[in-house]
């Protein structure tokens, strides 16, 4: 775990060690999630950083997150990515949770699409489906943003009233119609983990409202919105929720299903940073 003083002081630290490697300023900040980490690896003069050679980085150790990250070019804009994310689950305090998309914003870049595997909720969804988040509910009982507030970062209290931008929103939908699709639509629960959730909160979960259900995104939501970026989130419905299927919920599941959709959602994100360009 990463000793705390000035979140500031920790992604100038941070940008020192990236700055040795590149000197890009990136536009868009992309977090790819389960089974989206080879996006990264198609850009264009691509520079890749291991997350261990960033003073501050925190890294995963959840299969199926890489610990890169990654500057490039994509369909015509300079962007920088993660490759996996780390979680609250894993032990690591919030604002570690959300310290690789304040580094990438602190970088440069002023727009965030994010990306993760969730578990559907809502019958109209499908295993295999794409879904924008259109609204979140963070459900994990912490949030990043708790403790003393640096003006430098952004303000002390943040409006969420349009947390996932209803621009980029639309120019999804326009990328998926463009690939012959359609998006899905909903609202995307944030949970703490590691557990599945029982079959009773997922019954819960459905009435106040949720679409889908995953163990992260929401955090990362909160901290770039207080940095003044425009989120864009996406998921990947690889399972139905607890009590709605007949499998077993399990990880490699979830990667399996990740790595079978991965053509489709790259090809969506590519759609969107064009239209961007």
């Amino acid at each position: 775990m990463v000793e705390h003083s000035s979140q500031l002081a920790r992604l100038k630290a941070a940008a020192q060690d990236v700055r040795e490697h590149t000197d890009r300023t990136p536009q868009v900040a992309l977090v790819l999630g389960s089974g989206l980490g080879a996006f990264a690896d198609t850009f264009a003069d691509r520079v890749a950083i291991p997350y261990g050679k960033i003073r501050g980085m925190p890294v995963s150790k959840v299969a199926g997150h890489a610990g890169n990250l990654v500057f490039g070019t994509a369909e015509g804009v300079s962007v920088v990515a993660m490759q996996g994310r780390v979680h609250l689950y894993e032990g690591h305090p919030a604002v570690d949770v959300v310290f690789g998309l304040r580094l990438m914003l602190h970088l440069g870049a002023d727009t965030v699409l994010i990306t993760n595997a969730a578990g559907g909720i809502a019958d109209s969804l499908s295993v295999g489906d794409l879904m924008l988040i259109e609204d979140h509910l963070n459900l994990t009982g912490t949030n990043a943003l708790v403790g003393e507030n640096e003006e430098a970062l952004g303000p002390r209290f943040v409006d969420m009233t349009t947390a996932y931008d209803p621009e980029l929103r639309e120019l999804a939908r326009e990328g998926a119609r463009a690939l012959n699709f359609e998006l899905a639509e909903g609202v995307y629960a944030g949970l703490l983990g590691p557990t599945y959730e029982t079959p009773a909160e997922i019954r819960y979960l459905r009435t106040i409202g949720a679409t889908a259900v995953g163990m992260s995104t929401v955090l990362e939501v909160a901290a770039a919105r207080h940095m003044g970026a425009r989120v864009l989130g996406i998921s990947c419905i690889t399972n139905k929720a607890a009590g709605l299927g007949q499998e077993t919920l399990d990880h490699a599941e979830v990667q399996e299903v990740a790595t079978r959709v991965r053509e489709r959602f790259i090809s969506l994100l590519g759609a969107v940073l064009r239209r961007l360009a």
